[in-house]
């Protein structure tokens, strides 16, 4: 039996709801709250969607109560400075995971699942913590924010503009920003937080800043022919 997954919606009397819906050959309905808000349900194929929602609608006090209890939980861990211990929660493109270190001759960092595993020689050595997370996330985004921009730059080759060079920094109050005459494109390392919809928006948006230096109507009629749901993508990046 193949697995299907839907995003699902249902208007509860706590509030609407989503969730993602994942057909499997189980016996029950299954529920999980993952720490960064994804509401997930596993039922059987035969199980109506109906019987399905009206399910979520009844352990609606429960998913809400998680849902409000994780969000606590990682405004608290925002708010202090990183120690690089198991438990904290890092954000990477759009997902949260919970960081598990482990102590091993061999040291760096790896995505496994949920988990961002940190592996170091001396787990009392809080400087090699955070030197050996900071390495391996610096690489990290030059990684990701390569792949993604060489990927848009295939959507503009009929402009004829030249491959820019893409920089990487931590900026205050821009996610992105471009320097024409240069040729050069700054993204905020903190991107690396969000989705890959959101980053390449980004990307997008400056990219065209390389034909349309400003926000003309143009500027905006060439975004919207290479990413038509620019709208929806600035929207959750926005939130």
């Amino acid at each position: 039996m193949a697995v299907k997954t839907q995003q699902r919606q249902v208007a509860c009397e706590g509030g609407v709801i989503s969730y993602v819906l994942t057909r499997k050959p189980v016996k029950n309905i299954n529920l999980r709250i993952k720490p960064d808000g994804r509401v997930l349900v596993s039922a059987n194929n035969r199980v109506p969607v109906g019987f399905i929602d009206a399910f979520v609608c009844q352990k609606q006090a429960f998913i809400l109560s998680a849902l409000v209890r994780f969000e606590e939980k990682r405004d608290q861990m925002q708010d202090m400075p990183m120690q690089y211990v198991s438990g904290e929660c890092f954000r990477l493109l759009g997902k949260n995971l919970q960081l598990q270190l482990i102590e091993t001759e061999d040291e760096g960092v790896s995505i496994e699942g949920d988990c961002l595993v940190l592996r170091v020689r001396d787990k009392s050595d809080f400087d090699r913590r955070k030197m050996t997370m900071e390495k391996w996330l610096k690489a990290y985004q030059v990684t990701v924010f390569g792949e993604l921009a060489a990927q848009t730059y295939e959507l503009f080759r009929d402009y004829n503009i030249l491959y820019p060079a893409i920089k990487i920094r931590t900026m205050k109050t821009r996610w992105g920003s471009c320097h024409p005459v240069k040729g050069i494109i700054t993204l905020n390392s903190r991107l690396i937080a969000e989705s890959r919809e959101c980053i390449a928006y980004v990307l997008v948006h400056e990219f065209a800043h390389l034909i349309h230096p400003n926000h003309s109507r143009q500027f905006w009629d060439c975004v919207s022919m290479i990413m038509p749901d620019w709208r929806a993508r600035k929207k959750e990046l926005a939130r």
